[in-house]
């Protein structure tokens, strides 16, 4: 046997949780200690790279796609859907949240959250995160701010000539290339980390902690994936005269390679293969709307930064009001399109949301564990969603260019 091979994810990520499940019955003090001071190294580790990775994945991603003139086509309808999809999964998971509660606490209609120490309130929190020059929303942790400044970089870049463009758009992928190595060296040391919480979690537990509340985040992360996957979806295609098993049994070699790699990048030469030659997608939509998709459209991240955002918030003492809640749809939304399928993105989101809010991490610790099969479930559904849209593109431009021939028969006479 390959030696290499023993340190595969799915070896060591398992024999972390279970090594740390003993080591947290057995309770050393001085494990205790090791485990809080890695965790909270890991912890840093991700602030340090949550920042860049969604200012540069935004940004890189809007730069690749053209000119305004040329995704006016194709663009547009690709772009139309995904947002579609994105916001209703959002939405279908903040609506699970409300049903399932599982802070078990009051949702409050009127209160607003208090950020930090300052008592600005969330609506203050938002107006201050409206930065006044480059460098304050990466000094202050902004992650809104970064948000903010790097929609308004990629609406700028998609307005330039194609030469300004494309050395923006090589300028902004390399950035976020050396990024995602320092990402690929911490995402190494994680089965420690996860030896670590569950150390900590297990002492926890013994402690009092309670597991129903995580136990039902978990639910409502499932739920809301499987809800999207299994209804909205479908729906969305009967409602275009597409039928969603047919799909689906097209595709189906292709979420399966999505489920186990957990990457839809890797996935995409499987995804257009079978959109083609099973599905009898053009090659035309498919070679866009598929590549396209990957990059932006995150069904199944906009669902669980949304629910962790709110149950780890909540669980330390925040307090939201229902339009504020509500809000974190179109926030969650905006940070899934900028995810572009990094490696565990929808983690690295959630826990800058919260960095920046100044809610503390442990919580999310206790997640991580979970956080596999959340991510190979997601993976999935993801390019399900891409299937749906590419799909339905393709079914409005084969009508539209019907409609043309028709056309111009009348034209010409």
């Amino acid at each position: 046997m390959n030696i290499r091979s023993l340190f595969h994810p799915n070896i060591t990520l398992p024999v972390a949780i279970v090594l740390g499940v003993f080591a947290g019955v057995w309770d050393p003090s001085w494990l205790r200690t090791g485990a809080t001071h890695f965790s909270e190294v890991f912890i840093n580790l991700l602030k340090l790279v949550s920042l860049p990775i969604i200012f540069l994945s935004v940004v890189s991603t809007a730069s690749s796609m053209g000119s305004m003139g040329e995704i006016k086509f194709l663009g547009r309808r690709v772009l139309k859907y995904t947002l579609l999809t994105t916001v209703i999964s959002a939405t279908v998971a903040l609506s699970i949240f409300l049903l399932v509660n599982p802070v078990r606490s009051t949702i409050n209609t009127a209160e607003t959250v208090q950020i930090g120490t300052d008592g600005t309130g969330y609506f203050g929190y938002l107006l201050h995160a409206i930065p006044s020059n480059i460098i304050q929303p990466f000094a202050e942790n902004n992650v809104i701010g970064v948000l903010i400044l790097a929609s308004l970089l990629s609406l700028a870049a998609l307005t330039l000539p194609e030469k300004n463009r494309s050395t923006l758009h090589l300028l902004f992928s390399s950035l976020l290339a050396a990024v995602m190595k320092v990402t690929s060296w911490i995402i190494k040391i994680m089965p420690l980390a996860i030896f670590s919480f569950v150390v900590l979690f297990i002492h926890d537990l013994k402690d009092g902690l309670e597991v129903e509340s995580i136990a039902l985040f978990l639910f409502c992360v499932v739920t809301a994936n499987l809800i999207q996957a299994t209804i909205v979806l479908p729906t969305l295609l009967k409602l275009k005269g597409l039928s969603p098993v047919r799909l689906f049994k097209a595709m189906f070699q292709a979420l399966s390679v999505a489920f186990f790699t957990k990457s839809s990048g890797a996935t995409l030469p499987m995804a257009v293969k079978c959109a083609e030659e099973k599905a009898g997608i053009s090659r035309k939509v498919s070679g866009f709307s598929l590549p396209l998709c990957i990059s932006i459209n995150m069904n199944g991240c906009a669902a669980f930064i949304l629910t962790t955002v709110l149950f780890v918030s909540m669980s330390n003492g925040v307090v939201f009001s229902l339009p504020e809640m509500i809000g974190w749809i179109f926030i969650a939304t905006i940070a899934a399109l900028g995810n572009a399928g990094v490696p565990m993105g929808c983690y690295f989101l959630s826990s800058a949301f919260l960095a920046a809010m100044g809610v503390p991490l442990n919580i999310l610790g206790v997640i991580l564990p979970f956080y596999t099969l959340i991510d190979m479930l997601e993976t999935a559904i993801n390019v399900w969603s891409d299937s749906c849209v590419t799909a339905i593109v393709d079914k409005e431009v084969a009508e539209n260019e019907l409609v043309g021939v028709k056309l111009n028969p009348q034209t010409s006479s």
